[in-house]
């Protein structure tokens, strides 16, 4: 069956989303979706027990220096991982095919979150995070320009809008297997495994590495989009149009313009996300924690961390909760108005509610009002950014073009994220009175460099993919 639709461009103006879609595009969909959800579990696993590992890895207290250096270390690694797999996944998934890249992508960030459970100190815990890293950026290149090639035109902004959704719903499962099935900090199994038992922190690692099942049918039921086909063919007859070709990118004034384009709104949109997603639990920490905490009883420390442990459960639970609204709309907002008009606005609400919220969050109940409108506009730059960035490219490079953005961007914020202690030094010693909270306002005005950008952004509503 093909995987494109044969209806006029005037018959399918006018089906709904979901109308005119075949059975095996709803199945590549499906299939697509689930890889990019079972890649945020992993990666919100990875947020929630981070900091227990290390502590024990370490042989340290949770709220010693070295071990939030070491968690940074490793959330770095991470990223620069997504950024060097994305890339090298991105290019091979041009020339390999979608299938294949997927197939392999899934199988590495599964392998290596489950190898975290197995590390034994810090920097084995930092490489092995930096593998997986790898796998994250392929899995999402490979998935997301499989079904953006394979769905029909009239559906394919809505379908991008909801696979990108559903990412949240695999940061939402991620944050329960690592807070709820298991406590990161307790033990399990005692006498079955070991006579103290093992580590909670480890077996939500092992959980992590079961969507490598997940491959059996990318690889048993998904072929390679008939433009993907078309174009290996074209490939084959004409050198200079060849797949996965990174010079192309930049030997053409079209595709240098919106790779430029893709570098910078990818930029202003992963720093956002990533500075506001591993601050957001710090402020919780910073606005609950009275000046006069060491004077406390040892009781009364713990009942408080306990509290304020509650609270950023809760808190991220509910900026999820707006992220994933904030994905789904940007396609139908965008469909009505335009691509451009709808980045434009969420940039600058984006950046306003940071700022409002970093300076201004101080207290439980702000968190639980404030977080989740801040992710529904910080989500919802990430939900278009699915969307778009696979429009504007050709289909010979569009995974390639597609990664290049994307992972530009990450080793951005893998520098954000390294210099983040060094931030709040320099304003400590500048005498700011918040140091925290201004430095969060400095890095989300990365969203203005989005919104400048956007004056050489091709519109792309109501267009077809495009093609050379």
């Amino acid at each position: 069956m093909a995987d494109r639709s044969d209806m006029g461009v005037d018959a399918a103006a006018r089906l709904a989303w979901y109308q005119g879609v075949a059975p095996y595009q709803w199945w590549v969909f499906i299939v697509g979706a689930m890889a990019w959800l079972f890649d945020c579990m992993d990666q919100r696993l990875f947020t929630m027990v981070r900091t227990p590992a290390l502590s024990q890895l370490l042989g340290l207290a949770k709220t010693t220096d070295k071990v939030d250096d070491y968690a940074t270390y490793a959330t770095a690694a991470t990223m620069i991982g997504w950024a060097v797999g994305g890339l090298f996944f991105g290019i091979v998934g041009d020339r390999w095919g979608r299938v294949k890249t997927l197939s392999a992508s899934i199988l590495v960030y599964s392998l290596f979150t489950g190898l975290c459970g197995l590390a034994t100190t810090g920097w084995d815990f930092c490489l092995y995070r930096f593998l997986m890293g790898g796998g994250i950026g392929g899995a999402f290149a490979a998935s997301a320009t499989l079904i953006a090639e394979t769905m029909p035109d009239h559906s394919r902004s809505t379908c991008m809008g909801l696979f990108s959704a559903l990412s949240v719903l695999g940061n939402m499962l991620g944050l329960a297997i690592g807070s709820r099935v298991f406590d990161p900090g307790k033990l399990y199994f005692a006498g079955l495994l070991g006579s103290s038992g093992i580590d909670g922190w480890r077996l939500a690692f092992f959980v992590g590495a079961l969507p490598a099942l997940l491959v059996v049918l990318v690889l048993q039921s998904l072929r390679e989009s008939e433009r993907w086909q078309q174009a290996r063919r074209t490939a084959s007859e004409n050198l200079e149009r060849q797949l996965g070709d990174m010079g192309s990118l930049f030997r053409d004034p079209r595709w240098r313009r919106n790779t430029i384009v893709a570098v910078c709104m990818a930029t202003a949109g992963i720093v956002g996300v990533w500075g506001v997603g591993f601050w957001s639990p710090e402020l919780i920490e910073y606005a609950l924690t009275p000046p006069d905490f060491e004077r406390l009883s040892v009781g009364q420390k713990d009942a408080l961390s306990a509290y304020i442990t509650q609270v950023k459960f809760r808190g991220n639970l509910l900026q999820d909760i707006g992220g994933f609204l904030g994905i789904l709309s940007f396609a139908p907002i965008a469909n009505r108005i335009g691509r451009r008009r709808t980045f434009a606005g969420a940039f600058v609400i984006a950046f306003a509610l940071i700022a409002y919220v970093f300076l201004r969050l101080n207290s439980a109940f702000d968190a639980y009002i404030l977080l989740p409108i801040m992710g529904y506009f910080n989500l919802c730059i990430m939900g278009g950014l699915v969307v778009y960035l696979p429009e504007i490219f050709p289909t010979r490079l569009r995974s390639t073009g597609t990664a290049f953005g994307y992972n530009v961007a990450r080793l951005s914020s893998a520098v954000v994220m390294l210099m983040r202690n060094h931030i709040r030094d320099l304003l400590t010693a500048l005498e700011f009175e918040h140091p925290f909270r201004v430095a969060a306002v400095m890095v989300s005005g990365l969203y203005f460099v989005g919104l400048l950008v956007l004056l050489w952004a091709p519109e792309t509503k109501g267009q077809p993919l495009p093609e050379e």
